[in-house]
């Protein structure tokens, strides 16, 4: 129990920890001698936090909430709804100062894209932060980073309106990035899930960095709506040497209502495809282009899909699934215009 940081009645202030589980939560059968053996989703929120009870700045009061507690390559669409609601609900709570997330690092790209999408805005209004962490290393092995990393997430949803403005964020290895440019782009790199993202270091912000959120902030559209019910089948397919048409065919005829194509280089893909996708694309599959390659930016304009932008696959698909189902509510834009307002951003550096 986290009893002298705590909070119990939830309409006092305070900093809500929502656990979802992943390796921050994990435990290694032999810690020692192989970390990178364990089984995650594994400890509650509260143990978590009571591993750093000593070092929580006496003013910050906090009230944990398990959402779950998985391994977050599971991660699914209807537990990304339960989150999405949560967070926004607790957003418009007045008691409600910030909202810090653990969870896994295999899908946190996903997680923090779509509550960036879905709820940043309204996190910005509100003058609130939602932060999202987790760990490379089981909460056992002997220089697990999930205590540091949970503790300095605590102090940034915490940190004053003034230094940084509202927004979803997230929080690793001392840096922090917008949660909209999480990419694990390294299999055990304990700072893996943003060190391919513009950043900067929790306790000193840097004001070139701090210049680029402000000004994604100001052209970012307003919130989209998150899904209630099912949502829109995305799928991502990788282009590679030997690529064959059968499985757009498949997909196209079972239903399928977007693909993701992971290209190589600058989002090209295998010439085997062309039919199938053109087909595809005939029967009003939405198709959105990206690049296979894990960094840098899709320029080119085709016929055939839009481009990602700097989007990778796994983000690219939670903006299309977004999109389609925003599409669908509101009649006046389509599909691509919300695509759009997620994926097409200025240059900023």
């Amino acid at each position: 129990m986290v009893s002298s940081n705590q909070v119990k009645a939830e309409n006092s202030p305070h900093i809500l920890v929502l656990g979802m589980g992943g390796t921050i939560a994990g435990l290694a059968s032999n810690p020692t001698e192989n970390p990178s053996s364990y089984k995650a989703g594994e400890l509650g929120i509260e143990t978590l936090l009571a591993t750093i009870q000593e070092s929580i700045p006496g003013h910050l009061k906090l009230l944990a909430q398990q959402v779950a507690n998985i391994n977050s390559r599971d991660l699914g669409e209807d537990l990304l709804t339960l989150l999405g609601n949560l967070v926004k609900t607790s957003l418009e709570n007045p008691a409600v100062q910030g909202i810090v997330i653990t969870h896994g690092t295999d899908t946190i790209e996903e997680a923090g894209f779509f509550l960036a999408a879905t709820c940043g805005k309204l996190a910005e209004n509100l003058g609130k932060r939602v932060v999202l962490t987790g760990a490379m290393l089981p909460a056992n092995a002997p220089q697990a980073d999930g205590p540091l990393n949970l503790l300095d997430a605590l102090k940034w949803a915490a940190t004053a309106p003034e230094n940084c403005p509202g927004g979803v964020f997230a929080v690793f290895a001392g840096k922090v990035c917008l949660a909209r440019d999480l990419a694990k782009r390294h299999t055990s790199a304990l700072n893996a899930p943003l060190m391919d993202s513009p950043s900067s270091p929790v306790g000193l912000v840097n004001p070139s960095w701090m210049s680029r959120v402000r000004a994604i902030q100001k052209v970012s559209g307003d919130d989209l709506t998150i899904p209630q019910d099912l949502w829109p089948w995305v799928e991502i397919l990788t282009s590679h040497a030997g690529a064959r048409s059968e499985t757009i065919e498949f997909l196209t005829n079972k239903g399928i209502q977007g693909l993701v194509l992971a290209g190589t280089g600058l989002g090209g893909f295998h010439q085997a495809w062309d039919e199938a996708l053109k087909l595809a694309q005939d029967k009003g599959i939405a198709i959105i282009k990206t690049t296979r390659t894990g960094a840098g930016k899709i320029e080119e304009e085709s016929a055939l899909g839009l481009t990602a932008g700097n989007l990778c696959a796994p983000r690219a698909r939670i903006a299309l699934q977004l999109a389609l189902n925003a599409a669908k509510a509101d009649k006046s834009l389509t599909w691509q215009d919300f695509f759009a307002r997620m994926a097409v951003l200025p240059d900023i550096r």
